[in-house]
C-alpha cells in the first residue's frame, strides 16, 4: 500500500507531461494521507464542444477519499488506497467507481518500505526515464456541515506478489501491492472509461521502467 508520495510541483513540467494547467494552489509536494495535493480529471464540460473548455482540469484535493456520506474528513487516513479487487463493493469507494470518477494523480515518485534487511527502509520509486508518473485513482467531493466543498482522491492498487520489483516491499508474509501506473497514451482513455472497461487499465507496470533508490 502506498501512503507516501511526491507530487509534481513544477507547473511547466505538469503542463508538458499531462497537458493540463496546475491549480492555483497545487498543495504539498511531500504527501501523506490527509494532506492536500493535486489530481487530474476530465473537465465536467469536456463534451459540450466548446473549444474554450479544456479536456482536462487539475484540482486540489485531499489525499484519501472522503465519500459523500462521511461525517468528517478523518476517514481520509484510511482511504488513501483502493484495492482493485474490492473497489466496486467497498462502501468508501463504490460510488466513485460506479460513477466512473476516474482521476490521474501526478507523482514524481512514491515510497515503499523495504524489509529485506529486517527493518523498514523507506525506498523512493520513480520512473527510470525521469518522467513524472501518472497514477490511476478515483476522486470524490464531500460537503461539510458548514457547507465547505472538499475534493479528495485515492490511489488504485493491484496485487504485486509476482512483480520482480514490488515483491521486495512490505513486511515478510504480507501481501505485496503496487499502485497502478498509467502509460501516457492511456491517460485520456482512463479518464473517459466506463466502469465496465475500467479494469482493463489495472495492470502491472514493467519493473525495468522503474527505479528504486534507498536513502
Amino acid at each position: 500500500m502506498c501512503s507516501h508520495y511526491q507530487g509534481v510541483k513544477d507547473q511547466e513540467r505538469l503542463r508538458r507531461h499531462f497537458g493540463v494547467a496546475a491549480p492555483a494552489d497545487p498543495g504539498r509536494e511531500d504527501l501523506w494521507p490527509g494532506y492536500v495535493g493535486s489530481f487530474i480529471r476530465r473537465h465536467p464540460l469536456a463534451e459540450v464542444g466548446d473549444e474554450a473548455v479544456p479536456a482536462l482540469e487539475a484540482l486540489t484535493g485531499m489525499f484519501g477519499l472522503v465519500p459523500h456520506w462521511s461525517a468528517d474528513t478523518k476517514i481520509a487516513r484510511h482511504t488513501y488506497n483502493a484495492r482493485s479487487e474490492t473497489v466496486a463493493v467497498k462502501p468508501s469507494f463504490r460510488d466513485a467507481w460506479k460513477h466512473a470518477q476516474h482521476c490521474i494523480i501526478p507523482a514524481e515518485a512514491f515510497f515503499e518500505p523495504d524489509w529485506r534487511s529486517g527493518r523498514a527502509v523507506a525506498t523512493r520509486i520513480a520512473s527510470a526515464d525521469g518522467a513524472p508518473l501518472g497514477l490511476a485513482g478515483l476522486w470524490a467531493r464531500w460537503r461539510s456541515p458548514q457547507g465547505e466543498l472538499v475534493h479528495s482522491y485515492t490511489m488504485l492498487t493491484i496485487n504485486a506478489d509476482a512483480h520482480p520489483l514490488m515483491q521486495q516491499f512490505h513486511k515478510p508474509g504480507e501481501e505485496k501491492r503496487m499502485v497502478v501506473i498509467l502509460a501516457p497514451h492511456h491517460y485520456q482513455a482512463w479518464l473517459a472509461a466506463p466502469p465496465a472497461a475500467a479494469a482493463d487499465f489495472l495492470q502491472d507496470w514493467p519493473a525495468e521502467r522503474l527505479l528504486a533508490q534507498a536513502p
